[in-house]
């Protein structure tokens, strides 16, 4: 089916004048499409069918429903838009895996999970992780600079994440397959 709601630039900001003599926004003049359509909440992204091109997008202005997007990955990390002060990465971690434990002495993070359970471990020293937590799907954590951390997938399915670190961590367009590529990467 041919989706005209879907090209790529976003069609839904444009110079075209916004008034109808009804009162209405027939399809070239709506400032965004109708809270109704379908494709309200995803509009702005490169997109065909619901498939969202996974790539590093930053630093331009990006819009992308999240959620799909962290649904659709399979890589164990991917970064999908890095700008100088801020990074957002999606994550899949497999049944029985972790992201391994790490630090990040300069940066704060933000996970939201948006598929699957897992335990979260955290503490000030590597031998120390006093701080437990059960995460299942949408929970978001916080991760303070200087904070030892690690994510567990205790479910029956991989977890799949979006990671926002500030400043950013890993380079512009770093795609890691398997936790062994990021790690052999690092």
């Amino acid at each position: 089916m041919n989706n005209m709601f879907r090209p790529y630039p976003c069609p839904f900001y444009s110079n075209k004048p916004m008034y109808h003599p009804n009162n209405m926004y027939p399809w070239p003049y709506w400032p965004h499409p109708p809270m109704h359509h379908p494709n309200y909440f995803n509009q702005c992204y490169p997109s065909n069918n619901g498939y969202i091109p996974l790539r590093d997008y930053g630093p331009k202005p990006f819009v992308v429903n999240i959620d799909e997007a962290a649904k659709q990955n399979n890589n164990f990390r991917l970064a999908l838009w890095t700008g100088r002060h801020l990074q957002v990465t999606l994550m899949s971690i497999n049944v029985g895996e972790d992201i391994g434990l790490e630090m990040h002495p300069n940066l704060d993070q933000f996970i939201r999970i948006e598929q699957g359970q897992g335990l979260v471990r955290m503490g000030d020293r590597q031998d120390r992780l006093n701080f437990e937590r059960r995460v299942y799907d949408d929970y978001a954590f916080v991760i303070p600079a200087g904070t030892w951390h690690n994510l567990i997938n205790t479910g029956n399915v991989p977890i799949k994440l979006y990671s926002i670190y500030a400043p950013p961590q890993h380079p512009r367009g770093t795609v890691h397959k398997t936790k062994a590529d990021a790690e052999a990467a690092e």
